[in-house]
């Protein structure tokens, strides 16, 4: 019988269909992900993984596999897996594409608005008593509506939050690999150079993927181009920034203020500096984190493993 590895405890109902035809070898935490040695040993025996993003399935781990068929990352982006090795090695490797893009731009979306006009902060001074009165400033933030969003990034993802920031009359400008003409004919998207994006923009969003050409490609620089008055929003991949420079930043003003679902080593601690700030928001990494998607991700997963295992091609194989 084919043995699958899943390296994060998942629920039953998920893997229904999974234990009717293999043997499953799952690590039993939630919340803490299995450490490096546990999936070293159990790779060696396994026919398919179904992996987080949080683990690394670099060279090293792969060669030892020597039976492995599929890698189901649970997620749209596999940065954390050595896909040139993979394909040498003749492993399949699949991620979770489609399913997530209108959930992860809701929350992408959310982030932005909520970074703007302060609902963090406002929330948190309510529950710690501080409301004493109202008064014309208190808690003012930026607007959104009729304001200039910029994308970087516009795959099916930038464009679903460019639908959204239709629907605020913002201006959308986007900064991509290559020119989204359906994107610019459908939502008056402008396509502009990195500087142009990170100059007019008032809210900057990234959302591309993690790659050795956009790897910290939000420095100092970057920020120093941006207005005062803007906010960067990240919902990629934390690696995309180099957060000393953005602290840098928002202390020196000069950016507003920033939305993090993401950072460059996660998870992050209560001392993590941005954290020290009034004007960064940060999330836990939950952009796709809606019961729907998540399992809808999990089946695909299993789908495509399943697929594999039985002969068949996968679903979303990465290219």
């Amino acid at each position: 019988m084919y043995k699958i590895v899943i390296t994060r405890k998942l629920p039953e109902k998920a893997l229904a269909s999974l234990k009717k035809k293999y043997c499953i070898d799952m690590w039993e935490s939630e919340e803490r992900a299995a450490p490096r040695e546990w999936l070293q040993e159990k790779i060696k025996g396994a026919d398919a993984v179904l992996s987080m993003l949080s683990d690394r399935l670099d060279e090293e781990l792969l060669e030892g596999a020597n039976r492995l068929q599929v890698i189901a990352n649970l997620a749209v982006g596999y940065d954390n897996i050595d896909i040139p090795f993979a394909n040498k090695s003749g492993i399949r490797v699949c991620n979770t594409p489609d399913v997530l893009t209108e959930t992860t731009a809701d929350l992408t979306f959310a982030l932005l608005m909520a970074s703007a006009r302060r609902i963090g902060e406002a929330a948190q001074f309510v529950k710690e008593g501080n409301w004493k009165s109202w008064s014309p400033l208190l808690l003012a933030g930026g607007d959104i509506f009729g304001k200039t969003i910029g994308i970087f990034g516009m795959g099916s993802i930038g464009e679903a939050v460019a639908r959204r920031a239709k629907g605020f009359n913002m201006k959308i400008l986007y900064h991509n690999r290559s020119r989204r003409t359906q994107a610019e004919q459908e939502l008056n998207a402008v396509y502009t150079d990195f500087d142009g994006l990170l100059a007019d923009s008032d809210f900057v969003v990234c959302l591309a993927p993690l790659t050795e050409e956009t790897e910290g490609a939000f420095g100092a620089e970057a920020f120093q181009k941006m207005k005062a008055t803007s906010y960067f929003i990240n919902a990629a991949r934390g690696p995309i920034v180099d957060e000393r420079t953005l602290y840098n930043a928002l202390i020196n003003g000069e950016i507003a203020g920033a939305g993090l679902d993401v950072f460059e080593n996660e998870p992050i601690g209560a001392e993590h500096p941005l954290l020290s700030l009034k004007n960064v928001l940060a999330l836990p990494h939950i952009g796709s984190s809606s019961i729907q998607t998540r399992y809808s991700m999990m089946d695909l997963c299993t789908e495509n493993i399943d697929a594999v295992l039985s002969g068949r091609e996968p679903v979303t194989e990465v290219k």
